[in-house]
């Protein structure tokens, strides 16, 4: 498996809460966090940049979504957080293929698990999440998306 190591800048974001029962339907807490973050244009300068991560939430037993912001995007009287940064793996699989990504997943704990300088870095408000990497009018022509999963690592010994 061909891996990437990435960083990711510390950053506030709002947050949908832990939901347990995976709604992304429009009434659901997914669902209306989608129609939150979908409705905002980041400027320029920072649409480059992943904004939005989903994850399972351990400790709250449920799907979280995470939406960072700045200074100018509106945070529609959500809850913050902060997020502290860090190492991620990262690789892609077509968006709700589990079996590859389940097979991915896998191959990258290993590649942690063998490795001389890293290990897994999953604590509290640091975990494994996803981010459709896919512009929306290209998941709209081919009908599917790619997420790119992040798994949270640092260097051993810190």
């Amino acid at each position: 498996m061909e891996v990437r190591i990435i960083s990711l800048p510390p950053f506030t974001a709002v947050t949908s809460g832990p939901d347990p029962e995976f709604d992304f339907s429009p009434t659901g807490i997914l669902g209306k966090f989608n129609e939150y973050f979908s409705a905002i244009t980041p400027s320029p300068r920072d649409s480059f940049m992943p904004r939005d991560f989903l994850f399972y939430n351990k400790e709250a037993n449920g799907l979280e979504w995470w939406y960072a912001i700045e200074e100018n995007i509106p945070d529609g009287s959500l809850a913050k957080v902060e997020f502290d940064g860090g190492m991620y793996l990262t690789y892609i699989y077509r968006d709700h293929d589990e079996d590859t990504n389940n097979k991915l997943y896998q191959e990258a704990i290993e590649y942690i698990e063998k490795s001389d300088v890293l290990e897994l870095d999953e604590r509290p408000n640091h975990y494994s999440m996803g981010h459709i990497i896919t512009p929306p009018e290209l998941i709209s022509a081919q009908g599917y998306a790619v997420m790119e999963c992040f798994i949270p690592v640092k260097l051993k010994n810190t």
